[in-house]
């Protein structure tokens, strides 16, 4: 979307799966206002704000040391706090701050770690050829990347018999809540793989070492996603100079007093990192690794539970004709 003012802007492309035609190009803040008109609500679009800004205005609002915001959910984004004078883009402002939404989910490099599954995977999607960091990371693609994992699996190695389970050929069948419920599966014979290999997918009596292979591969489709959204933090923090590295952070060499480290407060919100602690921890884990343990101490990544909303009512509010009763 290219943002035209605090409750205006104009969509670019739909992300997720959406796919409305006749909405791209039109002012989205315009279409839902003259939505709430035909209802007969009174009702006035006064912030155009998405989830990733608003939880990072909700956090700031009780923590004035959070300086960015992650979404980590169905889909994945991040913004963060930037010095106005280190936005080259910018026009305006010179003085001050201003939040960056960086849409990374689009985010796409070579050194990435993509395989034939992520390929096959974003060939078949709606938005083939965008948002490859996002199908990478987030919720909404890492179940499907295990099944198709499984599905060569079964193709080639007979794991479930001579027949390949036809289940295992429909797309997003396997959703990230089922993923995180093998994963953390800590039963002495799996049990619950096996429910949801039965349930789910309608395969029934998996052997235990089939099981502990679906475990492994559950593991490793997690701790590449944790790790590449760790690398993303990290990469945000040397953006703004809250890495401990000393350097040159918006044109501006840091001296020993501006080097030495601040509490730093990174707010996440979604149901991939509340749900499911072993991303977390792996996303811990990648971050420490990154900074070193003694830099790494003065990060701090916090749960803004519903915060996107929170904020969203926040903005809302401080831009309400009513704001100064």
């Amino acid at each position: 979307m290219k943002q035209l003012s605090i409750s205006s802007g104009i969509l670019i492309k739909w992300t997720k799966g959406f796919h409305i035609e006749d909405t791209i190009g039109k002012d989205i803040g315009l279409c839902l206002q003259q939505a709430i008109s035909e209802k007969g609500l009174n009702m006035r679009v006064v912030a155009l704000v998405n989830d990733t800004v608003g939880t990072l205005a909700g956090a700031r609002y009780y923590d004035e040391d959070v300086m960015a915001a992650v979404i980590l959910g169905t889909g994945t984004n991040a913004c963060y706090v930037e010095r106005a004078d280190a936005i080259t883009k910018c026009q305006l402002a010179k003085s001050g701050s201003m939040v960056i939404n960086m849409e990374w989910g689009n985010f796409w490099s070579g050194h990435l770690p993509r395989t034939r599954y992520d390929d096959y995977l974003d060939a078949d999607s709606l938005n083939a050829g965008d948002q490859g960091f996002e199908k990478l990371v987030s919720g909404m693609y890492l179940g499907d990347i295990v099944r198709r994992v499984i599905l060569r699996m079964a193709e080639e190695s007979n794991i479930f018999g001579d027949v390949t389970p036809s289940s295992l050929f429909d797309p997003f069948i396997l959703r990230t809540p089922f993923l995180s419920a093998m994963h953390q599966d800590e039963s002495a014979d799996l049990r619950e793989v096996g429910r949801v290999m039965k349930d789910v997918l309608g395969i029934s009596n998996v052997p235990f070492k089939v099981r502990r292979l679906i475990v492994e591969v559950c593991d490793l489709v997690t701790k590449r996603a944790a790790r590449l959204a760790a690398g993303g933090i990290v990469g945000i923090l040397k953006k703004i100079g809250r890495d401990g590295a000393p350097g040159v952070v918006g044109g501006r060499v840091k001296s020993d007093a501006t080097n030495k480290m601040k509490r730093t407060v990174i707010a996440i919100d979604g149901g991939l990192y509340e749900h499911y602690p072993k991303f977390g921890n792996y996303l811990q884990l990648a971050i420490v690794e990154l900074l070193g343990e003694e830099i790494a101490q003065h990060i701090v990544i916090k749960l803004s539970n519903d915060g996107s909303g929170i904020g969203a009512s926040l903005i809302a509010a401080s831009h309400s004709i009513y704001a100064d009763n």
